[in-house]
């Protein structure tokens, strides 16, 4: 593509992670469909997820059972209806998938199921152990391949808003170092997580909150964004990034210790090491505080070693490059960003507050995991929000609306130039803005994390302040993800300020305990103003 050209399609979706993926098959057979990634088309998210996708599929488990741990692990802020559609409707479109060819574990004939965290039944379906999203991403993408167009390395920068809708997208397209604008229909926001914001995350690269950030720069609302999700174990060695340690292997009678070597989560919880995420994370730093050590550690030296190999093969694989035997050796661990709970907010079918803008997976927020993600329950609600998106933008009526032409209105204003990026320029610009990134990522991990106050929250948002911004010459994809990072972070610690209470993932020691009468309601903010609650 050269500078400045223009291309139109009937429907855009931004994402190729389980949500996108699965709504462009709902949308294939309404018209033409253009797939974005960022990146190479298997960086996803979903590519990531190991614990598995949670359904009451088991002769011992009911859809009811799951329908109550999800609001139990939501701390009272979940959307009901939002969690009755993800528990009746689940098992279907898994089983959909298995029908597409994905190839969950099975004893025998059966499918296998696992336990995890506040899970009152084993209902984690698990594929190749704990590769589970990136089996569910090779089926959807053998389905998706000859149906739909998947474009690779084309960076979405902002919408194009005319007439107050959404008539399409700005786009960095990398391997020919132009902008591009995208006309559609309507657009879906699959773009995933927003984890990169903070200095210890496993989120992969990828998860720099570019769907919130040109959402929020378009003036559309986002919801509960101060509810962010820590994972309590990730791999924790200098040399080693964040890997995730499935909760799974807590499910599957893994222990956690600190560095006295004693089981401590029985003192924090009733369900011990099965406790919810935000328990067991706080718990961990409360632990790391006490005694003053960086890390605990994952001991699963009481399993059976064969069982442990053969259940989680990636794990033990990528423990052994680092030197550690999951099976013989105590895991260094700690907590790290993992999953954002809020974001751009949306009914039921996706629809978000800018007509023609629809959103789903971890980027949307229809609070169905209230204050508190229950674990596995995300891919399942990528499958089943970005079908039911999928649904409801294929049946937007757009009839008569003229084609959109000339300049794009409000989404235009955030893009720091439309100049074509020049290599050279842009490689520098990268340089520059790893730094900027590293000092806002800082800062949101140190003021804006797992334990929070309104000092701390206050003096985070004037250090995010400080950080230097970008001269606006010649962007590449490193600027607007600073820039996308900076908006993000400063839209979290305002939620969290406003937010006085400790409620699911969002925990202040100047409000330790939980206020429904004030704030059992949901979080709502705009550009340019004061966050609500509702």
């Amino acid at each position: 593509m050269k500078a400045g050209e223009s291309r139109e399609t009937d429907y855009l979706v931004i994402g190729c992670g389980i949500a996108g993926l699965r709504a462009a098959m709902e949308l294939a057979a309404a018209g033409k469909v253009l797939v974005l990634s960022k990146a190479e088309l298997s960086e996803s998210a979903t590519q990531y997820a190991q614990g598995g996708i949670a359904a009451a599929l088991s002769d011992e488990d009911e859809v009811g059972l799951h329908y109550q741990d999800t609001l139990k692990a939501g701390d009272g802020l979940c959307n009901e209806a939002a969690v009755r559609l993800l528990v009746e409707e689940g098992p279907r479109y898994i089983q959909e998938l298995i029908e597409w060819g994905t190839a969950f574990d099975r004893e025998g004939t059966r499918l296998a199921f696992t336990r995890e965290g506040a899970h009152s039944r084993s209902r984690v379906l698990h594929a190749h152990g704990d590769s589970t999203g990136r089996e569910i991403a090779r089926a959807l993408f053998a389905r998706a391949r000859d149906r739909v167009e998947l474009a690779p390395f084309v960076f979405t920068t902002d919408l194009l808003v005319e007439d107050g809708r959404v008539s399409g997208v700005r786009a960095l397209d990398e391997q020919r170092h132009s902008l591009v604008e995208i006309r559609a229909r309507a657009v879906l926001l699959a773009t995933g997580g927003l984890g990169q914001v903070y200095a210890e995350t496993t989120n992969p690269a990828v998860a720099t909150g570019d769907g919130v950030a040109i959402a929020y720069r378009a003036g559309v609302v986002l919801q509960d964004m101060e509810f962010v999700q820590f994972h309590p174990t990730a791999l924790y060695t200098a040399d080693a990034p964040r890997f995730l340690l499935s909760e799974a292997l807590r499910g599957e009678g893994g222990c956690l210790r600190n560095v006295d070597l004693e089981r401590f989560l029985p003192h924090y919880h009733e369900a011990g090491d099965l406790a919810p995420r935000d328990i067991v994370s706080r718990a961990i730093m409360t632990e790391l505080e006490r005694t003053g050590a960086e890390c605990v550690y994952l001991d699963l030296t009481g399993l059976d070693p064969e069982h442990v190999r053969a259940r989680f093969p990636r794990i033990h694989r990528t423990c052994l490059e680092y030197n550690l035997d999951v099976t013989t050796d105590l895991i260094p661990v700690r907590p790290a960003a993992h999953y954002a709970m809020g974001g751009v907010a949306t009914d039921l079918e996706g629809r978000t507050s800018l007509p023609g803008l629809f959103a789903a997976g971890e980027v949307a927020c229809n609070g169905v995991h209230g204050a508190n993600r229950l674990a596995s329950n995300s891919l399942l609600e990528g499958l089943v929000f970005g079908a039911r998106a999928g649904q409801a933008m294929a049946h937007e009526q757009v009839a008569g609306r003229k084609r959109p032409a000339g300049h794009p209105g409000r989404g235009e204003a955030a893009s720091p130039n439309q100049a074509s990026v020049a290599s050279g320029t842009q490689n520098l610009s990268k340089d520059n803005a790893k730094r900027r990134v590293a000092g806002i990522r800082a800062v949101m991990w140190d003021k804006v994390g797992i334990i929070r106050r309104a000092a701390t929250l206050q003096a985070g948002l004037e250090a995010l302040a400080r950080v230097p911004r970008p001269l606006p010459l010649s962007p590449g994809r490193a600027d607007y993800e600073e820039s996308n990072l900076r908006t993000v972070g400063e839209v979290i610690a305002r939620c969290a300020l406003a937010r006085e209470e400790s409620r699911g993932a969002h925990y202040r020691t100047d409000f330790p305990f939980k206020d429904d009468e004030r704030w059992g309601k949901h979080s709502h903010i705009a550009p340019d103003q004061p966050v609500s609650f509702a």
